[in-house]
């Protein structure tokens, strides 16, 4: 069952992908690409995978463990202060399994993006961790619990296509994080993913 949950949300997210490539794409072709049109608000949305690596204390019990996860959606809202520099708030993550469940291990990340070069931007923050169940995937009184903890998070990312207000972008993230769990124990984990970002300014 967990089987075909991951696989119709991994269709899903590729279906979005791709409808969101071809609105895209099918903007006006006579904007030139390579005129800078950041500014106001900023919205992003992130499709991705990569390696997640947990570790929780002794406690409630021991887990040590990696895995690979998927990250979808990653949001990313900001406001351009100028040009070249955005205040944002973005809430990474990555699916994991644990005890025959799937888990999110994300965050709320109060932040700020700076582009480097025309199309190379650099992104950090830091803030607030979330393990949580996975949306699809809450039992009661089994995979019910919510945990907090802090978080940080560094990325970067190149846009390979640009037009009007869109841009899209490759980028890669590295999250690290903590979340406390019960009868003092807590749960650290590091998350490293690629993925695509759909942006709107």
């Amino acid at each position: 069952m967990k089987t075909i949950k991951k696989k119709f949300i991994i269709k899903m997210a590729f279906i979005a992908c791709t409808l969101m490539s071809t609105v895209a794409f099918s903007q006006n072709s006579s904007t030139d690409q390579t005129i800078s049109q950041r500014k106001g608000f900023m919205l992003e949305v992130g499709l991705g995978g990569g390696i997640i690596s947990i570790e929780d204390s002794n406690g409630i019990q021991s887990f040590d463990e990696s895995q690979g996860g998927i990250s979808f959606p990653e949001l990313k809202f900001g406001y351009m202060l100028n040009d070249k520099l955005a205040i944002t708030a973005s809430t990474p993550g990555m699916i994991y399994e644990f005890q025959d469940n799937d888990r999110h291990f994300g965050g709320f990340i109060p932040s700020v993006q700076y582009w480097v070069k025309d199309r190379w931007w650099i992104h950090g923050g830091l803030g607030l961790a979330i393990d949580s169940p996975a949306l699809y995937d809450i039992e009661d009184n089994v995979n019910d619990d919510w945990n907090f903890g802090c978080a940080v998070m560094a990325s970067t990312g190149y846009e390979v296509y640009k037009k009007k207000n869109f841009a899209l972008n490759i980028q890669s993230k590295l999250v690290m994080g903590r979340a406390f769990l019960e009868q003092d124990a807590h749960r650290d984990v590091v998350t490293f993913n690629l993925g695509l970002g759909f942006s709107w300014f």
